[in-house]
Parts: structure tokens; sequence; C-alpha cells
């Protein structure tokens, strides 16, 4: 019977289509980790600005929810493991004892988010049409869940919070503008996405 399982399993022809979605999700979470090279800019309190939320968008709205949200759900799980995939080289359990943990697990939620709006408009998507997943759900439901939580790590006042975190829109908004031109892109050239 153990034969018959593994000769199934083997020679599925649902293995090519397993085997890609496994890669995507692979390549996804590798270039989220890749984002993190890229010199983050720290502030005096909270979350550093780093290019690696990008990748959270590129996932939910090159590969659609189910990957997306896979694909930055490994991704979390390298850093738990130790590896050293946050930008500055940071990783391991400690990562989601600190006051940023709850932008950090909003990740996958919002690549979901993303995804699912732009499979929904994948047969005449364009620039606009993906610009504002990335933004209504690639940073907004980011700063949503991620803000209460700092306040609530740091103790400080939910007003203060919002403000400080003001500072992050702008290159939010730049890395969700950078997010929808790359998807369109990739719409046109190699959609991953069926309609």
């Amino acid at each position: 019977m153990a034969f018959y399982w593994r000769f199934i399993f083997l020679y599925s022809k649902e293995l090519p289509l397993m085997t890609k979605n496994l890669v995507l999700i692979c390549i996804f979470a590798g270039l989220t980790a890749v984002l993190g090279l890229i010199p983050a800019i720290q502030l005096p309190v909270g979350a550093p600005i780093t290019a690696q939320n990008l990748g959270l968008m590129l996932a939910g709205g090159i590969l659609g929810a189910k990957r997306g949200f896979l694909a930055q759900g490994l991704f979390l799980i390298l850093i738990a493991i130790g590896l050293p995939v946050l930008s500055g080289g940071r990783g391991g359990l400690g990562i989601f004892t600190g006051p940023t943990v709850g932008f950090l697990l909003a990740w996958p939620i919002a690549a979901a988010f993303t995804g699912y709006a732009i499979e929904k408009m994948w047969a005449n998507l364009n620039f606009i049409k993906a610009l504002i997943p990335c933004i209504l759900f690639g940073v907004l439901i980011v700063y949503v869940i991620g803000i209460p939580v700092l306040s609530i790590m740091l103790g400080a006042p939910l007003d203060k919070v919002i403000v400080g975190s003001a500072a992050f829109i702008p290159g939010d908004i730049l890395k969700a503008v950078i997010a929808a031109f790359i998807i369109i892109s990739v719409k046109k050239s190699y959609p991953l996405i069926n309609s």
C-alpha cells in the first residue's frame, strides 16, 4: 500500500503544479529577504524604514492571495528559525517579542488581501487598479495591525504612536507605486494569476 501512495505522489499530474507553486512561494519569500539587504533607515523608536514590505505587495499582487500569504508566512518562519533575513541581519524568535511584531505578523494577511483584490480585478487590471490594493491592503492593513501592537508593547498612547508612524507613509506610498508598476509589468509579460 505504501508503494501505491508513493507512486501516486511521484507520478501525479498535480505534481508539476504543486512544484511550481512551491518554487514561486520560496522565490517570493527569498525576494522579501533580499529586499532586506537594502539598508534600513532606523528611527529613534519603532520599526525601521525598510524595503521589505515591498515584498509583501509583490507577493500578493503577482502570486495571488493564497501563494502570497504562504510566501510571507514562509518568510516569518525563516525569521523564527533564526535566519538573518530581516533588514540589518536580524532574525530569531526574539523578533517576535519586540515592539514591531504586529507589523511582521500583518505581512501574510496584507499579502493575502492585496492578492485577493488584484485577483478580482485581474482581467482588466491597470496601474490604478493595482495601486489601490497595494495602498489599501499592502500598507493600511500593516498599519492597522502593527500600530496598536506597537502602542501596547511600548506602553505609549495610541495617538502618539499614530503620529510617530506618519513618517513611514511617504515611503510606503512610494513602495506601493513601485509594486503596482511591477505587478502590471509581470501581468503583461508573464502572468501568474489566472483570470
